[in-house]
């Protein structure tokens, strides 16, 4: 029986995007562009072009409210949203989810610096997402999968930046994050509380990464 035709094998496969799809946290309008690029589109290139392009237009416009860091959620977002919907079946496509983490996280950063945020401002709302992200990873490694309306709640990274360039557009960057910072910790913090008092021990599926990295 061959790789291609081994249930095991696609099973494992399945799961993989099913994995990668979580940890790409894409929002409604990411999904909406996926869904009208029917899967087609591999998602590696243009994430990493999306990402030098978000580098530059921080360094030619973050702190002097300059238009290119302002459109860099937009070009991202047009670049790497189409993929949304595709497998991520390649053999480098895992990368996707962490570069994607890496533009929205620095994003985010250079921008609430440059606009004079709060510094402990900035940090809550990234400490806030990372815990979502690294919850997100460690319950679908028990097999206890966020709800997907967790994801579409949350705004996904194409939401979020799109918020936080609006929020700069028009002067109220501190009060924005301040916003999101308290929406998405309750949002985030009480479904994942609630998911865990509500699971029995032992329900979820313990998974020996050692051995799925082997596999």
């Amino acid at each position: 029986m061959t790789a291609a035709t081994d249930p095991a094998a696609e099973e494992r496969a399945a799961r993989r995007a099913a994995e990668l799809s979580a940890y790409r946290d894409d929002g409604p309008i990411a999904r909406a562009l996926g869904l009208l690029a029917r899967g087609q589109l591999p998602p590696l290139a243009p994430v990493l072009v999306a990402g030098v392009l978000t580098v530059v237009a921080l360094i030619l416009g973050a702190g002097i409210h300059e238009l290119p860091a302002l459109l860099a959620p937009v070009a991202l977002l047009l670049l790497a949203g189409p993929s949304a919907t595709h497998p991520h079946g390649g053999r480098l496509d895992w990368l996707v989810p962490p570069v994607i983490r890496a533009i929205e996280y620095g994003y985010l950063a250079v921008l609430g610096f440059a606009l004079n945020v709060p510094e402990p401002l900035v940090y809550t709302l990234l400490a806030v997402l990372v815990y979502h992200h690294y919850d997100t990873v460690y319950r679908t490694r028990q097999g206890l999968w966020p709800p997907d309306w967790v994801f579409q709640a949350g705004l996904g990274w194409d939401g979020r930046m799109l918020v936080a360039a609006l929020a700069a557009v028009l002067g109220v960057t501190t009060p924005v994050y301040a916003a999101l910072a308290l929406y998405l910790g309750v949002l985030f913090g009480w479904e994942s509380i609630r998911t865990w008092l509500e699971t029995e021990r032992g329900s979820g599926t313990e998974i020996d990464l050692e051995e799925e990295a082997g596999a």
